[in-house]
């Protein structure tokens, strides 16, 4: 068995030294979690479309290794090159989601997706990550000087994302990657005049979205005034709940999955809660806050603003898809197809969560000094 002192100067001994091992084991917890769960909900949707039986579940375990192999390949980078690397993911992304909009399937009234044989791609959900990156870099480098405008390019590729987002049309996501922005930004020290614009811009851009996007006015309508109709998913995901109590029905014995749709996916907690029960719910709940509340723990101590600003941007991102999708289905907030981080099923999800927390692990490495090493 191999062992690493601390005298190991090899690049696996010091990122064994260095990587923040605690929440790379939370990582593991929810990974491990979510092929269990994975492996419980998706037979019984598979069989309903006319699948075999694990159609999903040999995918899901076929991403799982590479998920894994670009968590800890990037997590190896410095800061220097995790900013080269989100630079070019953000460059490619760009030009792919572009292409979605081009050449991409049409899947009730969206274009989101691109197909590669069997694999089918979601460039937005790895624009999410690398985007948050950048923008944090130029807004550290208007703070070093203002001969770059950071901020200004900041907003020019904020306003080029979520334009198109919204052309797939992705307002979900488009509120996501804004509230991330906007965090970023306040914490770069945006003046108050700006903070007050943006978010009267905020609510001008929800209130169109609701005037502008049919889908997005009944999913807001249904949440209102659930007796309206039309909340199949969410009502069968409370029944679950219910059903499950505390301590669940037993693993594999839940009925929800055998009615809906998005179990595997989008309304995995619900099957979590009918077999697992509320103290798992927690539990799931608890290794979440953990990572989000660790990483901004370590951030305290460091001195690289651009590696404040990234993880930041980062940490709150992961957070916030984590209580979208659990806040769903819960019914605390209108229904948004996001996945849970690192449980539900979804081939660019796992890989794009990948990336991400590949490149969170990085940047909140113990380093020496406070430059980009």
């Amino acid at each position: 068995m191999t062992t690493f002192t601390r005298l190991d100067r090899s690049v696996v001994g010091k990122w064994w030294w260095t990587v923040d091992r605690w929440t790379l084991l939370a990582v593991g917890i929810l990974v491990f979690m979510g092929g269990i769960m994975v492996l419980a909900a998706s037979p019984s949707v598979a069989n309903r479309i006319g699948l075999e039986n694990f159609h999903f579940v040999k995918r899901q375990f076929l991403y799982l290794p590479m998920a894994i192999t670009i968590i800890l390949g990037i997590s190896l980078l410095s800061p220097l090159w995790v900013r080269r690397f989100a630079v070019i993911l953000f460059g490619g992304c760009v030009v792919l989601t572009i292409a979605t909009l081009l050449i991409g399937p049409e899947v009730k009234g969206a274009r989101r997706w691109l197909q590669f044989g069997s694999f089918t791609l979601q460039p937005t959900e790895f624009l999410k990550p690398s985007f948050a990156v950048v923008a944090a870099w130029m807004f550290a480098e208007q703070r070093k000087s203002d001969e770059l405008p950071g901020n200004l390019i900041s907003m020019a590729l904020f306003a080029l994302v979520v334009g198109l987002l919204l052309m797939q049309p992705d307002v979900g996501m488009t509120l996501v990657v804004s509230a991330v922005w906007f965090a970023q930004f306040f914490l770069a020290g945006l003046p108050i005049f700006w903070v007050v614009l943006f978010i009267a811009v905020g609510i001008v851009g929800a209130a169109g979205a609701y005037a502008l996007f049919p889908h997005v006015a009944s999913r807001v309508d249904r949440f209102l005034d659930p007796s309206g109709g039309g909340n199949y998913q969410i009502e069968r995901a409370m029944e679950a709940f219910q059903t499950g109590g505390f301590l669940g029905v037993g693993p594999g014995d839940g009925s929800v999955k055998t009615v809906l749709p998005d179990a595997h996916t989008d309304f995995i907690f619900a099957v979590v809660g009918e077999e697992f029960g509320v103290i798992v719910c927690l539990m799931v709940v608890a290794v979440f806050a953990f990572i989000v509340l660790r990483g901004f723990s370590r951030l305290l101590e460091e001195k690289n603003f651009f590696v404040v600003l990234a993880a930041a941007g980062l940490l709150t991102q992961f957070g916030l898809q984590a209580i979208i999708n659990i806040g769903v289905n819960l019914r605390l907030m209108p229904t948004k197809g996001m996945t849970l981080p690192f449980i539900s099923y979804g081939g660019s999800s796992m890989l794009a969560l990948a990336v991400l927390m590949g490149m969170l692990l990085a940047l909140s490495r113990r380093r020496a000094g406070a430059g980009d090493i």
